[in-house]
């Protein structure tokens, strides 16, 4: 995709003559030509949004805690993430419209509500040397809004010479509508600088492609998000991920993120299909992973809930493969995530590899593998798990956790009519031997 954060006669050149050349020299579909003339005119708004800190020349040698994460401009209006220190103009911050605003310099996100004004900073930015971008003027920030008020509230396009009463609008008249600008820009651009920018819009058609097939993957990742705190994630063309595990390509796959409730714990399982660490080349590791999400700071950490893994015999006999693991919270993996995910924790010999690579195994069937991850709110004893997993997952959630009540509730009586006979014995024993 392009990013063009900076306006200048650079950016105008090819945010004008982009189209033209695509449609003279590029044969290219006519959806991704649509699509490219729509994210051209999108980034050319957004530009005038967020051109709201202050340029200068020598923007690009100052220190970079002095420079807006989201327009690359001096800061104007700061604003501070508190996730990560590092700051953005008010006005940029106005455009992001998540509840979350992700760092562009190092990715972390703070929540909106979380982003404080940074008057502190304000003064170390006072003295701040500046290079006035539209004549040779130099001196501090402090005096630079008073020098372009001076000399610069009545600004030419150096093209036409329109006058404007805002660099705005030069920048908005150049964009769209110099057409002295757009025909020498055409005229000017050499065969070499064709063919580069042949090759950038190709590049650029690469990436929407990739783009648009990460987009689809999303997408198919949405449609099965639980928030139940049960996963059954189906695996498809198996042999071909084994034989990525086996070479070393691709040594885990994840699975679609699932929740424990619409507002509970963000969560994922990792799947290493040739063994991971001491279970290397002999079983199948299956793993947890709890990943960073909007109600973190609301939920109870360290987390402790029992985790149950369940590969599913697809057979009549329905052996199903169950194991299960409680967190060790000593350990980062379960206490508030504070990157996107914590380090991943869970059963290293979950599966031996010749369960599932005999013949006609019936783990997999169609190279296609079932795996159902579920969270133990109850603490399920371990002898009614297999009742548990058997449950057809076509059956409504509510109706399987009320079977899995009743079929505890049963064993518990049985247990205790046990226990209560052999008291009964134990005492007809003794009233005999006496």
């Amino acid at each position: 995709m392009f990013s063009l954060l900076l306006i200048d006669d650079q950016t105008v050149l090819v945010c004008e003559t982009a189209l033209v050349r695509i449609s003279m020299s590029v044969h290219i579909d006519a959806k991704y030509f649509k699509e490219l003339s729509r994210f051209i005119e999108r980034i050319t708004i957004r530009c005038f949004k967020i051109m709201v800190g202050n340029d200068a020349r020598n923007k690009h040698i100052l220190d970079r805690t002095f420079i807006c994460s989201v327009c690359s401009f001096i800061l104007h209006d700061r604003l501070q993430l508190t996730e990560c220190g590092h700051r953005l103009c008010q006005s940029c911050f106005n455009v992001e419209q998540e509840t979350t605003i992700k760092c562009r310099q190092c990715q972390l996100e703070t929540l909106r509500i979380n982003v404080r004004p940074d008057r502190g900073f304000k003064n170390d930015m006072q003295s701040l040397p500046i290079d006035c971008s539209f004549c040779q003027w130099t001196g501090v920030l402090n005096n630079y809004q008073k020098h372009f008020d001076q000399f610069h509230s009545n600004l030419k396009c150096k093209y036409c010479n329109e006058q404007f009463n805002s660099v705005i609008k030069v920048y908005e008249h150049k964009i769209y509508k110099c057409q002295k600008l757009i025909a020498e820009g055409v005229d000017k651009l050499s065969i070499e600088e064709s063919n580069g920018f042949l090759d950038i819009v190709n590049h650029k058609e690469n990436t929407l492609n990739q783009d648009l097939s990460s987009l689809q993957e999303k997408i198919n990742d949405l449609q099965y998000i639980s928030y139940d705190g049960i996963l059954v994630w189906k695996i498809t063309n198996f042999q071909e991920k084994m034989l990525d595990a086996q070479s070393k390509r691709q040594i885990s796959i994840d699975s679609p993120l699932f929740y424990s409730s619409p507002t509970g714990y963000k969560m994922r399982a990792r799947l290493y299909l040739n063994g991971y660490g001491n279970a290397h080349c002999t079983h199948m590791s299956a793993f947890f992973v709890l990943m960073r999400g909007l109600n973190d700071p609301i939920l109870k950490f360290p987390f402790t809930y029992k985790v149950v893994f369940c590969l599913y015999d697809q057979s009549f006999a329905k052996q199903h493969i169950i194991d299960s693991f409680r967190p060790d919270i000593g350990v980062s993996g379960f206490q508030r995530p504070r990157l996107d995910m914590n380090i991943v924790s869970g059963i290293s010999k979950f599966v031996p590899l010749t369960k599932i690579q005999q013949e006609n195994s019936p783990y997999i069937r169609d190279d296609t593998m079932f795996i159902k991850i579920m969270l133990d709110f109850n603490d399920i004893p371990n002898i009614s798990l297999p009742i548990a997993m058997s449950l057809n997952p076509g059956l409504p959630i509510h109706v399987q956790h009320m079977m899995i009540e009743q079929e505890m509730k049963q064993r518990s009586e049985q247990q205790s009519q046990y226990s209560n006979e052999t008291k009964e014995i134990k005492l007809s024993c003794e009233e005999t031997a006496q």
